[in-house]
């Protein structure tokens, strides 16, 4: 296990907190997290901070490609079709802070699953409240407004997503990394690629650089 550098937010896609915590605790399903927070904000501490949790699976950020090792996850009880209620949204900005401050994790450094991995993941989703966050000073939702405006892909792979330096993503791919990017940040938005798209990405590439530009 690294050093956490990355905090990882789930939804748990099961009905309820007891489902979830049989299936966390099982070692057949191989899969786990530091902390699982129910609907009501009940906290519960599944690993050790400094031990390692499959929770990420295959993926990205940053240019670190082995986020499970780096990262601390923390499922959120929400099959991915409700709101998340606000005892549960306090609930995970408190431990956000406490964690964010043990480690030195910084408020850019909170990211969704589906931001590591955009071709297999959706959660946290469209419906939960990154704004919320932000507001609480434990992640980013909007970058500082920036002059320069970069391609979308340019943008995406400074801010962090896993895209190659020579920006040779194919058509599904870069709509992959669209709807990756929307989910969070512009969650009411559909179709082709907007202008406004690309200046909220490049404004969040410059102001939160994941990647450095040399």
């Amino acid at each position: 296990m690294m050093r956490p550098c990355m905090i990882v937010l789930h939804y748990t896609a099961m009905a309820n907190p007891e489902a979830a915590l049989e299936r966390l605790c099982n070692p057949q399903h191989e899969v786990s997290a530091h902390y699982l927070i129910d609907q009501k904000g009940a906290t519960t501490q599944l690993v050790a901070e400094a031990q390692r949790a499959w929770h990420a699976g295959a993926g990205a950020w940053g240019g670190c490609d082995d986020v499970n090792s780096a990262s601390i996850g923390v499922e959120l009880c929400n099959t991915g079709n409700h709101i998340f209620p606000a005892a549960q949204m306090q609930a995970l900005i408190s431990l956000l802070r406490e964690v964010m401050q043990r480690w030195g994790i910084s408020a850019d450094k909170v990211i969704g699953h589906s931001d590591m991995a955009p071709a297999r993941k959706k959660d946290p989703g469209r419906l939960f409240d990154w704004q919320a966050l932000e507001a609480g000073g434990v992640a980013v939702f909007r970058g500082k407004p920036q002059a320069q405006i970069f391609p979308f892909l340019e943008a995406a792979r400074q801010f962090g997503y896993a895209i190659p330096e020579s920006g040779s993503v194919d058509d599904g791919g870069r709509a992959v990394i669209l709807e990756a990017f929307r989910q969070r940040f512009r969650p009411q938005a559909q179709g082709p690629l907007e202008d406004e798209d690309m200046r909220l990405l490049s404004d969040l590439a410059q102001t939160y650089p994941a990647v450095s530009e040399t």
